[in-house]
């Protein structure tokens, strides 16, 4: 895909009279869904993630053969692979600190191998989520919309003019590895002070532990077994929707952090919609108020001021198809 090709939102062009794989690849399943022409998600499966290369290649293919239509083995779907990472604009993986099997190898060319016909679309599964919440998620309709996928770590994606935001080597979209604090906590890619070292489900554990060594956090605490350096983000999710006070402020906290970078994200990119999505989304009732809060103090340029954050629609299904979409496109 070219870098300012604008790709088509209405459901029937994207998606195309034969419909569309889509699989997504985490660090302990692969998820494949099949996306019908009328735009729908139909079938879908899940299988563990194999830990080395060539067994992600078969089970990626056999996910796919899965959820293909029935009456329609042999013939090659556009089959779209959202991979975490860096991944470039040949489908190769040059950097998967979560699924380090698969680092340096050129996935997409390997996917070809294995079945004659066939042609794969891979990218980034932040991005890919993204493209499918623009499309048919909290972000449809907006030009220009950013994504913040928070997990263990932090990954993302963007839309300007209503083109998907690649970059020059398909890497756009690294969002989590801003640095925003010097010297902070050392972070996995090498640096410190990496933004998801705040503002992920490991940022939120950190902060949860912060708080309950210095005595503040005791029903954390007590959850993790009498040990402060146990707490995880969990126990503090669970504590801050039963309203606890403590369990709050670490919320409070935490969404100071990811407003912090929202709002940097907001103020270079001018978005007038920042969806955020990940497992964290599944707390939007305690974390979404104080994020808005703090991105409305944090937030530089005026029209950041104005930008919608809303919470993802599309689940932890938003990767496959989001890559599903963008494998038809491409088709």
């Amino acid at each position: 895909m070219s870098p300012s090709r604008r790709l088509p939102r209405t459901l029937g062009p994207v998606v195309g009279r034969r419909g569309a794989i889509g699989v997504d690849i985490g660090g302990s399943k692969v998820l494949a869904v099949l996306v019908g022409p009328d735009g729908k998600v139909g079938a879908s499966v899940k299988l563990a993630t194999p830990a080395d290369a060539e067994g992600v290649v078969e089970a990626v293919l056999d996910a796919a053969d899965q959820v293909r239509p029935p009456g329609r083995a042999g013939q090659a779907l556009p089959l779209g692979v959202g991979t975490p990472g860096m991944i470039d604009r040949e489908g190769t993986a040059q950097y998967c600190p979560n699924l380090h099997c698969l680092d340096g190898v050129p996935f997409r060319r390997r996917l070809e191998e294995h079945r004659r016909g066939l042609r794969a679309h891979v990218v980034n599964d932040a991005t890919a989520a993204c493209w499918a919440e623009h499309v048919m998620g909290a972000g449809r309709g907006a030009d220009n919309m950013v994504m913040a996928t928070l997990g263990t770590g932090i990954g993302g994606g963007a839309v300007i003019g209503g083109s998907l935001l690649e970059g020059a080597h398909g890497f756009a979209g690294e969002m989590g590895h801003m640095v925003v604090e010097v010297g902070g906590p050392p972070c996995p890619c090498g640096k410190r002070g990496c933004w998801e070292r705040f503002a992920s489900g490991s940022g939120l554990g950190r902060l949860g532990r912060e708080a309950a060594l210095a005595g503040e956090l005791p029903a954390a605490v007590a959850m993790a077994g009498g040990d402060p350096e146990a707490v995880k983000g969990e126990h503090v999710t669970e504590l801050a929707l039963a309203g606890d006070k403590a369990a709050l402020a670490v919320m409070a906290n935490f969404a100071w952090w990811v407003a912090l970078g929202l709002a940097n994200l907001a103020n270079l990119l001018d978005p007038s919609v920042v969806v955020v999505g990940g497992g964290l989304v599944e707390s939007h009732a305690v974390l979404m108020g104080p994020l808005r809060e703090s991105f409305a103090e944090l937030a530089e340029a005026p029209g950041a001021r104005s930008v919608r954050i809303l919470p993802a629609e599309l689940g932890e299904r938003a990767g496959a198809v989001g890559a599903a979409l963008l494998a038809a496109a491409g088709a």
